[in-house]
């Protein structure tokens, strides 16, 4: 039975909705206005669309009628408590908002089209989870000053989501990255790959794979990002979905069996995700 929260996230939300999963179970949720322009809700929720535990980060963008459109940003953090519950943030950056900047200024030179509806994916750093910290403080102040200081926080992380989109790859370029340089460090990286490769079956968390391979966290995010180009679950999930279009095209299994097969909790979750990196349905390859 569909939580009663969820079905009125699923309503009032749809990107959000669709960010966290049809079999999340969303335990609190809280909605308020920043402005008149910004929207954020909050959800803590219980389980995983996708089965990792990697915090991340999302970018909709939809066209609403001739030159307005909205762009909503949403945040994927896990506690590391481990209770097993995730904050989910949302900021929604409605019409009004954009109307402020010309329209020369929104078009040129960005990752995607203002004009039609798009999905870009980004790294929750560290700076971002801080912003988003800030995003809920309950400060003894007027109402007008909260206000203003939501916006600049709010604004902090649309362009921190942008920049991550925008910035181009550079391998090794950023500090903890020098470790790359021993050839010990890069086979560290590489096992993890490999462990990664034989357990398609089995997402597991940043924790779990650092102690396998005996490497710090953080060196192993930026690591294996350095290395590949992906986050651990990008890189995860494209394997996943790699050996998905074998068992579709070429063993003849139902897309029900290649979803067990592949450890995902249910069949929307894997239909969701493979789409996200295809673009076509799972169905469509059934040999």
């Amino acid at each position: 039975m569909v939580n009663s929260n969820k079905q009125t996230l699923q309503k009032k939300n749809e990107p959000l909705e669709r960010f966290i999963g049809s079999d999340v179970r969303v335990l609190s949720r809280k909605s308020t206005s920043v402005n008149n322009c910004i929207q954020s809700d909050w959800a803590s929720v219980t389980g995983s669309a996708d089965g990792t535990t990697e915090d991340r980060g999302m970018l909709y963008l939809f066209p609403i009628e001739d030159g307005r459109f909205c762009l909503q940003l949403c945040f994927w953090q896990n506690d590391e408590s481990g209770n097993g519950r995730t904050a989910v943030n949302s900021l929604r950056f409605l019409p009004s908002f954009f109307d402020q900047y010309p329209v020369e200024t929104l078009m040129s030179n960005q990752p995607f089209r203002f004009d039609q509806t798009t999905e870009q994916q980004f790294t929750v750093c560290a700076k971002t989870r801080m912003h988003l910290a800030q995003l809920h403080l309950s400060n003894k102040t007027t109402p007008f000053i909260r206000s203003l200081r939501q916006t600049e926080t709010a604004m902090q992380l649309l362009r921190i989501a942008l920049e991550c989109i925008t910035a181009p790859f550079d391998e090794c370029q950023v500090p903890a990255c020098r470790f790359l340089a021993y050839e010990s460090e890069r086979e560290k990286i590489r096992e993890a790959c490999l462990v990664l490769e034989q357990n398609l079956d089995k997402p597991l968390t940043i924790p779990e794979l650092a102690r396998k391979v005996a490497i710090n966290e953080c060196y192993l995010k930026k690591g294996l990002k350095a290395l590949t180009g992906k986050t651990v679950h990008d890189y995860h999930q494209d394997l996943r979905i790699a050996k998905a279009k074998v068992l579709l095209q070429g063993q003849g299994l139902t897309v029900t069996e290649v979803a067990h097969t592949l450890g995902y909790s249910s069949i929307s979750h894997f239909s969701t995700a493979f789409k996200r990196v295809t673009g076509m349905k799972p169905c469509e390859l059934l040999s």
